[in-house]
């Protein structure tokens, strides 16, 4: 992290827009606290808020689009030579694209929020088809909806505390850990009244 926030004070947009759009590629970076740490700069005049939104939702989108061409073009291949390793026959995959196709927009735009989810999920809805325009508007949206937060989210704590940039990964992780127990939290809750409704 201490390398990234050196290249972005050094190469500012780009930076941003590469680490986000390999991100979502899937190549490993901490995007959450990369979009936390902009913001943060933003607070101390180190980058302007515009181009900041700018090149994170651009890496990102393009991010999206790269991955679900890569799917629609060679995802699909690879799975009918190797599914069968991984236990998707045909009949299997049928039901995982009909399941994802279904609650497609839910998993592209909140996907995002997921690490692994994140990168996977553009790849899949290439390999099931998704329109590519429907696709693309259900990416603009999860695009908007999870860059903006966390820029502002940096920004305003950046303009409440002064927060030392370095220990920005952790508040990345500490969000990942309290939307993990709030997943848990609802899906045990459900349960509950699911027997309770029994």
């Amino acid at each position: 992290m201490d390398e990234l926030l050196r290249q972005v004070e050094l190469h500012g947009y780009t930076v941003i827009f590469l680490s986000l759009f390999f991100g979502i590629v899937g190549i490993p970076a901490p995007e959450e606290s990369l979009l936390f740490l902009v913001g943060m700069l933003i607070c101390y005049g180190q980058l302007q808020l515009l181009l900041t939104i700018l090149s994170s939702m651009i890496g990102v989108f393009s991010g999206m689009v790269v991955a679900y061409v890569l799917g629609r073009k060679v995802g699909e291949p690879i799975l009918s030579r190797f599914g069968k390793y991984i236990g998707l026959n045909e009949e299997n995959w049928a039901r995982v694209s009909r399941g994802y196709s279904k609650n497609a927009f839910r998993t592209i735009v909140f996907g995002l929020y997921v690490p692994g989810l994140r990168q996977l999920s553009p790849y899949f809805a290439g390999m099931v088809k998704v329109p590519f325009l429907k696709y693309c508007f259900y990416a603009a949206c999860g695009t908007i909806l999870w860059t903006i937060p966390f820029i502002l989210g940096g920004y305003y704590l950046g303009t409440a505390f002064h927060i030392n940039p370095k220990y920005t990964p952790y508040i990345g992780i500490v969000s990942f850990v309290l939307f993990i127990v709030y997943v848990l939290w609802k899906k045990g809750k459900a349960g509950r009244n699911k027997r309770r409704a029994n």
